[in-house]
């Protein structure tokens, strides 16, 4: 199974709706691959929050930090493709 493949089936597996075969198989990527690993705990937990309706404060600083880093990675990222 390739990055790909996993991000695409990300939906069904963090949903459990899917085959015992492909859970299988996205489970076993994850024990190797540690980019899809931080891909799906990071929208694990953004799910939680989300549906927790969680709110958390940050100072200032540390917001205006966080926004330009997530801009500038948007910016250097676009048009840009992973191949798997």
């Amino acid at each position: 199974m390739t990055c790909k493949e996993f991000l695409q089936e990300l939906n069904d597996f963090l949903d459990g709706s899917m085959d015992a075969k492909l859970q299988s198989e996205l489970k076993e990527h994850l024990t190797w691959c540690h980019h899809c690993h931080v891909v799906c705990d990071t929208t694990k937990k953004t799910i939680e929050i989300y549906r927790n309706n969680e709110v958390y404060s940050l100072p200032d600083e540390l917001r205006s930090r966080l926004h330009s880093a997530i801009i500038s990675k948007c910016k250097s990222s676009k048009g840009s493709t992973s191949a798997d």
